[in-house]
């Protein structure tokens, strides 16, 4: 059984089927209602239900009040539809942006790569290819795992049959375990996507600056090989960050990048390299690493961050201070229990793994 939502005030007509969240349903269909946690708890998809009764679901009383309750607002995360309905919604898409329509994949695991001590690439084969925008990302179904857990794609879209994600160890996380120790060549699982609107916004100027830290690399190294087999011009820039050398993956491939691209100029940064005599690179945090090297002066750049909260927020402040703007400024926080935070906080992109 399926209900019939439309959508103000774009007037999107959508099927919502049975037991569906409003989100799930609109994603699906391609329309892309504003949503972060997708789990209840961070009300950015908070929706106003103007006709037709809804079920707000498991919606967290922080995110949404008794008053808003009683005013008809829910969740579009959580809300399920028991009629046909009409809800106003506050949509904002960027014109970059694609809105590929979110579908269900069947993957085969072709190969296991050990990136770090604490992070494993894998990397699968899809039955049939997948649209995407690089950086975007997808939810991964795992064997004897309640739920799906979020990797951001790594692989550039021009490889639509395929998925490559770089998946980080996360302490007592049963997915992450279940890659790492159980998961191997010739599995198969299912995933869905893509997800997260995350990506280079080719109609706005300005040289491009990418920050990554841990598993983060794995958005901008899609974004940075889709840009340049696509010819792109601008000068870009990226700064790695890791704790020592042996996190400090996929250096080869970004070193073999910046030699054959006149435009591309790779930075690599370590934040404990202390002990490491024979280290030539930069000593320290990943945005000091770009505050020397642009001497602080980042105006007229667009930045692409991407890793653990903390690199995120001193990224930030440094690129602020250096003159670059909040509207010039694009994120992704890979958030973990070990932050104090659950994983659902981020984009709907990473649960509690």
């Amino acid at each position: 059984m399926s209900y019939s939502l439309t959508i103000e005030p774009i007037g999107e007509q959508i099927d919502v089927e049975e037991g569906q969240t409003i989100l799930q349903a609109a994603l699906r269909q391609g329309v892309w209602l504003p949503f972060a946690c997708g789990h209840g708890t961070c009300a950015t998809c908070k929706i106003q239900v103007v006709e037709g009764d809804v079920d707000i679901g498991e919606a967290s009383p922080f995110a949404l009040m008794d008053s808003e309750r009683d005013e008809g607002k829910v969740l579009a995360c959580c809300a399920t539809l028991q009629s046909d309905a009409v809800i106003e919604a506050d949509i904002d898409v960027d014109d970059d942006f694609e809105g590929y329509p979110v579908e269900d994949y069947v993957a085969t695991v072709t190969r296991i790569v050990t990136l770090s001590p604490t992070i494993k690439g894998v990397h699968l084969k899809l039955v049939r290819p997948m649209t995407f925008q690089a950086g975007q990302y997808i939810n991964l179904v795992l064997p004897g795992i309640e739920g799906s857990r979020a990797f951001s794609l790594a692989n550039p879209p021009s490889r639509a049959d395929e998925v490559e994600l770089h998946i980080r160890l996360v302490e007592g996380g049963a997915a992450t375990t279940h890659v790492h120790q159980q998961l191997e060549v010739g599995d198969q699982l299912g995933l869905s996507g893509p997800y997260g609107q995350y990506f280079v916004r080719r109609s706005q100027p300005g040289d491009l600056i990418f920050i990554a830290g841990g598993s983060g690399l794995s958005s901008p190294q899609a974004m940075i090989l889709d840009l340049l087999e696509h010819g792109d011009t601008r000068q870009m820039t990226l700064f790695q960050g890791a704790r020592n050398r042996d996190e400090l993956y996929n250096r080869e491939l970004f070193e073999q990048l910046a030699a054959k691209h006149s435009n591309f100029t790779y930075v690599p940064a370590l934040s404990q390299a202390d002990d490491d005599a024979d280290w030539a690179g930069f000593r320290g945090y990943v945005h000091e690493a770009a505050k020397e090297h642009f001497a602080g002066r980042f105006a007229g750049n667009k930045a692409y961050l991407c890793g653990p909260p903390p690199m995120i927020d001193s990224a930030i402040s440094a690129l602020m201070q250096g003159r670059l703007f909040e509207r010039d400024i694009f994120m992704e926080r890979f958030f973990t229990a070990a932050d104090g935070a659950e994983e659902t906080t981020r984009s709907a992109l990473f649960k509690k793994i």
